[in-house]
């Protein structure tokens, strides 16, 4: 590790970048002062090690849940691979062209855009979401807008890696001021995520910001984690995470299954409950930082470690490689993998007018903003950054005192008068398919709690402006409930199917085989 630390301090010493001084590794400088070239360097290498980190991972996102991709499994870089992806599946790309949502309302209102101004942007773009993106797509669409669009009350998903695979331009925009990339991500993690699925994005932000300020992973990884509240279980997690790697520090493998082991349950997430899918951010930003630990500085060994790790596996290794893009620099990114990105830097990402090159301008420009803005100075050739000691930003929890019990089938259609019966605190029914049905329609279906009116609840059919889940509800008294269901709007040909729901209660359901 000091041997890498001491050779790549050396070489930016010789390229002029002042803060790099002999105590770099282990703490914090007050300012930094760098050319335009350089810092330009960073922030582009940034937005390249992130393009070439999602591509490298894109073919096994999601293939591999719960388990590791072994050595053994080829992950293949053949030429003309990322304009491959750009010519037949664009939406490989779906956290760099969501994360220019935010870089283009940034750049046509000024770095104070206010969160109602990015939320609209975003839900109202042509692209399609999932998971936490969607369900605060349709909360903005509905009339509910940021924080309550992503607070956990409002969406299953609150928890979700939405933000955490958004965030990058946060940090971009911030060098060396971690504090100012958390505000930043105050406004536009809320939208879509709390607690720790903003933690995910605060975390990721921070490792950027730190990036243009240390060459030492361990440092920045360490140092960014001064963000989070210790006492979420995001911070214990990342907190585990540096733990066994200083006891396994050879063995990347092992600190994943260590991980498995304590932090791998999502209790929010629908798709995730009783699943080994798991989207949720915590177990992913583990992956995260895994990549980066293990990968020593490395460019592949650091987005290939990330990959293997499973999960969204392609979102990942584009955090990893951002991350150590920002640090190594646009210019030291082995040309094996700038080769393929060059072919596209002029190409605008799909849903955008946005092509690397411009976004590198707009980044930049957005970074010169912020750091006038706390203190730093812009002069003709050069910049000054005063640098800012990680503070950590408020606490949330997401599902407190919420355990999943049971997820149990209902397999009936609406027009069966389906009740749902369960026992406990909180109730998630998965969205039913509605058959049948012309683009336009949006179902409405009022949903009985105990006999009582709770909701009407509104299923557009269109895929861009649908509800994730028909309905939820946390924080019930503890006991038996029922819902029942009253189509408000039939028409003849259409009919709507339950699945299944799932049940939450104040504690795990006992298991007992007696």
């Amino acid at each position: 590790m000091k041997t890498f630390y001491s050779i790549a301090c050396a070489a930016l010493l010789t390229a002029g970048l002042s803060a790099c001084t002999s105590e770099q590794s282990g703490t914090l400088p007050q300012q930094t002062t760098l050319s335009n070239a350089q810092l330009m360097n960073k922030i582009k290498g940034g937005w390249a090690g992130q393009t070439i980190g999602c591509t490298y991972g894109g073919p096994t996102e999601f293939r591999f849940c719960g388990t590791m991709i072994q050595d053994y499994t080829p992950i293949d870089w053949p030429e003309g691979y990322i304009k491959w992806y750009y010519d037949n599946v664009p939406g490989l790309y779906d956290d760099l062209y969501m994360d220019l949502t935010f870089v283009n309302v940034f750049d046509r209102l000024g770095i104070d855009a206010p969160a109602d101004s990015l939320a609209i942007a975003f839900a109202k773009a042509p692209y399609p979401l999932w998971h936490a993106n969607q369900a605060a797509r349709y909360n903005i669409l509905n009339g509910i807008m940021p924080p309550a669009s992503g607070h956990w009350l409002n969406s299953p998903h609150a928890d979700d890696l939405d933000f955490q695979i958004e965030a990058d331009f946060a940090g971009l925009m911030a060098p060396g001021m971690p504090n100012s990339a958390a505000d930043i991500t105050d406004r536009v993690g809320h939208i879509m995520n709390y607690g720790d699925g903003w933690y995910g994005g605060v975390y990721v932000a921070a490792m950027y910001s730190l990036a243009f300020v240390s060459d030492d992973i361990e440092f920045i990884v360490t140092e960014a984690l001064k963000t989070i509240p210790a006492e979420s279980k995001y911070y214990k997690c990342m907190s585990d995470v540096i733990r066994f790697y200083k006891q396994y520090p050879d063995d990347w493998k092992r600190t994943w299954l260590e991980c498995e082991r304590t932090w791998s349950s999502d209790i929010g997430c629908p798709d995730g409950v009783f699943a080994p899918f798991n989207i949720d951010a915590t177990i992913n930003s583990a992956y995260i930082i895994i990549g980066l630990l293990y990968g020593q500085g490395d460019f592949f060994k650091t987005i290939d470690i990330a990959t293997r790790c499973g999960q969204d596996s392609d979102c990942n290794p584009a955090s990893a490689g951002g991350i150590l893009g920002t640090m190594l620099g646009y210019d030291k990114i082995p040309e094996y993998w700038m080769k393929n990105l060059r072919e596209v830097e002029d190409r605008n990402f799909a849903y955008t007018d946005i092509s690397l090159n411009r976004a590198y301008q707009m980044s930049f420009d957005q970074a010169l903003q912020v750091i006038e803005r706390n203190g730093g100075t812009i002069g003709d050739s050069t910049v000054t950054i005063q640098c800012q000691t990680p503070v950590a930003v408020r606490y949330e929890q997401s599902f407190e005192g919420h355990f999943p019990t049971a997820r149990f089938g209902i397999n009936r259609s609406i027009k069966d008068n389906p009740s749902v019966d369960f026992d406990g605190i909180g109730i998630v029914v998965r969205h039913p398919a509605i058959n049948g049905a012309p683009a336009d329609y949006v179902a409405e279906i009022e949903v009985l709690l105990d006999g009582n009116l709770d909701q009407t609840v509104l299923l557009p059919v269109d895929f861009h402006d649908r509800k994730h889940e028909m309905y939820w509800k946390y924080q019930l008294p503890k006991g038996k409930h029922t819902l029942t269901f009253n189509w408000k709007n039939p028409q003849p040909g259409i009919d709507i199917w339950f699945y299944d729901a799932i049940s939450y209660s104040d504690a795990p359901a006992p298991v007992s085989h007696q």
